[in-house]
């Protein structure tokens, strides 16, 4: 486990209004539905809440992964705000809109500041997707609520979750090659997409956001060992996992295996044709699964049995 000695944070102020900057405009150009932000004061800082969708019902709560924030969802916006209120965060920990005051050392730090955002805006029962280290803060969150406490998680969606799996030198080497693949020129870069198995590529907003943060942020958050088994049986609410076929992050088959035994109640779907970066790769299927989720109607329902796709 590595514990941060300091909050995350921008080298400097004008590294920052660059990266804002940038931020900005693309929240103008892929944003496709109206929009109302806030900042939510936090346990360990300012978390920047984009909502959508209605004003009533139970809220969808987005949790992008390292190095992402709420624009890393905006394909899901849209469809998922027909119908249910959306609310895209920007993770204390990662570059975006919110301000980490504090350190956070803990699982329970990790958790306590998404349930902090969620007592803010009177979400009762909300359903939580995340994404890679996304939805360590998803887990910790759920795990670590209280009967009787307001901002309650309901369910959980993750989506090539980590956690799971030690992180290994495969995945460095991805992460590496994906990062140098993303300053060449547009046409190559997208087809390096393939050949890196990194879907993020293709996505020229989203990588000109990651270039505008280059250096200039400083990641300082915790990365814990995996989960235990008694770990995984103690989360309290219903869980969908999505997982990558082709994830550089975990062996997907094998994590699908050690759920079905110890976890059957668990949801559980290697999906066929993706890799880490699930999200960007198969978004309508993502969106279909969260909206269907639990199978007997809201948040909070039973969970259904456990399931396996392997197509």
């Amino acid at each position: 486990m590595r514990i941060p000695d300091r909050p995350s944070a921008f080298t400097d102020d004008s590294a920052r209004d660059r990266y804002h900057a940038v931020y900005d405009r693309l929240l103008d150009e892929l944003w496709p539905v109206p929009v109302d932000a806030l900042d939510v004061e936090t346990r360990a800082g300012r978390v920047r809440v984009h909502r959508a969708g209605p004003a009533e019902g139970d809220p969808v709560v987005l949790v992008a992964g390292a190095g992402g924030n709420a624009l890393a969802w905006y394909r899901y916006i849209e469809p998922l705000a027909r119908t249910r209120p959306v609310l895209a965060l920007d993770p204390l920990g990662e570059p975006g809109r919110s301000v980490q005051r504090r350190t956070l050392a803990t699982a329970a730090d990790v958790g306590g500041w998404l349930t902090d955002v969620l007592t803010a805006v009177g979400a009762e029962r909300a359903h939580v997707a995340g994404f890679s280290a996304g939805c360590l803060t998803a887990v910790w969150a759920a795990t670590h609520q209280r009967p009787g406490e307001s901002g309650r998680v309901a369910a959980l969606t993750l989506l090539d979750p980590g956690g799971f799996a030690p992180i290994s030198g495969r995945f460095v080497r991805w992460a590496a090659a994906g990062a140098v693949a993303s300053m060449l020129p547009r046409p190559l870069r997208h087809r390096m997409a393939d050949v890196v198995n990194n879907g993020v590529l293709r996505e020229d907003g989203l990588v000109r956001l990651a270039r505008a943060g280059g250096w200039s942020f400083r990641r300082h958050v915790l990365i814990p060992s995996p989960y235990t088994d008694e770990q995984i049986r103690e989360v309290p609410v219903p869980v969908q996992v999505l997982l990558g076929a082709r994830s550089a992050l975990h062996d997907s088959q094998a994590v699908a295996a050690r759920l079905a035994g110890i976890a059957p109640s668990w949801r559980v779907e290697i999906v066929p044709g993706t890799g880490h970066s699930l999200p960007v790769e198969a978004p309508g299927l993502a969106v279909e699964r969260i909206l269907t989720f639990p199978a007997h109607g809201q948040p909070g329902a039973a969970a259904p049995s456990h399931h396996r796709n392997s197509r």
